[in-house]
């Protein structure tokens, strides 16, 4: 790890002049170990911190949750891409409630509380992000979960439409995205940070390299809005990779024209093997005998809208 990168990682840490003294009076320090300490020292003196708001970091520093690499942990450490995620959401009467998913320490969650207009939830399956956000916002009560996202039934603990946000954890992210299909009824909308791949795949248009699976199921149920990307410097600790916002609305679509569990076979089957044409791909569900000569056979899966699924899905229904 770089000088750098330790001093973002340690600056909530070294956090008064005579640390840094000390430290540089270490007979163990070196000029590489020098430049450290003094970039660290520059950070918190040009931060803007109070002496107050120093004592209260000095205090709260053994409470300090742990990013955990099994969790898929990043944890978000710009306040003003916090407010501009939270106030991306658009409730506009659509929605009275908001989930928030992996809070982590809460710098979403200290905007989301703020808002009156909506009333905001937390669920997060680190047991000690749990008790942290416990300790931190007592009045949650029991909006405040100790749980597996994946694994809640939205029924039975929200009666009403709910919004979901998050800085959603990046090794989950897609089954994330097909939890909120299989809810979609109940969530009329989303706002996640994501990996910047995830979201250019959930955005991207037919004909496009990123254009699959997720792209079409995503998009038949949700308009999709790529809002801003994010850059990794301003993660703990920062990923490999850069991130994105985006916005997912729930669209006028109740239920698809045509038999949607087969809909779903259908675009999955197409794009297992994107590189062939439609009449090889889908022939685990349809002999290519029975499929006819329909043009749009001799076709990619990658080329094909979601109006043009759901009509493929039509046309093989009766031959499968």
């Amino acid at each position: 790890m770089s000088y750098k990168a330790q001093s973002t990682q340690f600056i909530r840490i070294m956090l008064s002049a005579q640390t840094i003294n000390s430290c540089l009076r270490q007979p163990s320090a070196t000029p590489a170990r020098h430049r450290f300490i003094i970039y660290v020292y520059l950070r918190i003196k040009n931060s803007g911190l109070e002496r107050g708001d120093r004592r209260r970091y000095t205090v709260n520093k053994r409470r300090m949750v742990r990013a955990k690499k099994h969790l898929g942990q990043h944890f978000l450490t710009d306040k003003n891409i916090a407010s501009k995620i939270v106030e991306a959401l658009r409730p506009e009467g659509k929605f009275s409630k908001v989930l928030e998913v992996g809070p982590g320490m809460g710098i979403l969650s200290d905007f989301l509380l703020q808002h009156t207009d909506y009333e905001t939830s937390l669920i997060d399956l680190d047991t000690e992000s749990y008790e942290f956000l416990n300790n931190k916002y007592p009045q949650l009560g029991s909006r405040l979960i100790n749980g597996d996202f994946l694994e809640l039934d939205f029924s039975k603990l929200f009666d009403n439409q709910v919004a979901v946000i998050g800085n959603f954890p990046y090794n989950i992210s897609s089954q994330i995205l097909f939890k909120i299909l299989d809810n979609r009824q109940q969530i009329p909308q989303v706002v996640g940070m994501f990996q910047k791949e995830v979201a250019e795949r959930c955005t991207a248009t037919p004909g496009s390299k990123d254009y699959g699976i997720l792209s079409v199921f995503v998009q038949a149920y949700y308009q999709v809005e790529y809002l801003f990307t994010v850059k990794a410097g301003v993660f703990n600790p920062p990923p490999k990779v850069l991130s994105a916002v985006i916005r997912l609305t729930r669209n006028q679509t109740t239920e698809l024209n045509c038999d949607e569990a087969f809909f779903w076979k259908v675009v999955k089957a197409g794009f297992n093997q994107r590189r062939k044409t439609l009449r090889n791909a889908l022939s685990v569900l349809v002999p290519k005998d029975k499929m006819g000569d329909d043009p749009v056979f001799e076709l990619r899966a990658e080329r094909l809208s979601v109006e043009d699924f759901v009509n493929l899905t039509n046309l093989l229904k009766g031959k499968a």
